[in-house]
């Protein structure tokens, strides 16, 4: 499990949230989006779930690709990189 957890703005997360929703929606490894409710406010987790680290790796070789599927997800992703402060990357191994 990945979790992509990003520090927003105040007043952006929920905006944050919909955009990754969106701009995601095609992707299979995604599992879902979550903003707070307790813990550390304006916060956006974006939770992906693979087989495995090499898995993970790979994934990453489609945002590397010029293909109208990325084309589409970075038109709709915009303007979010003015929308949060900080972030970071959790990965969790489930047993």
């Amino acid at each position: 499990m990945v979790h992509d957890i990003f520090i927003c703005k105040p007043g952006n997360a929920s905006k944050v949230a919909k955009m990754f929703k969106d701009a995601m929606s095609g992707n299979s490894d995604l599992v879902q989006i979550m903003t707070d409710m307790t813990g550390q406010f304006n916060r956006v987790v974006m939770v992906s779930k693979y087989e495995n680290l090499a898995a993970y790796e790979k994934s990453w070789d489609k945002y590397k690709q010029d293909s109208e599927a990325m084309k589409k997800m970075t038109a709709a992703m915009a303007g979010y990189q003015d929308m949060y402060l900080t972030g970071s990357r959790e990965i969790y191994q489930v047993w």
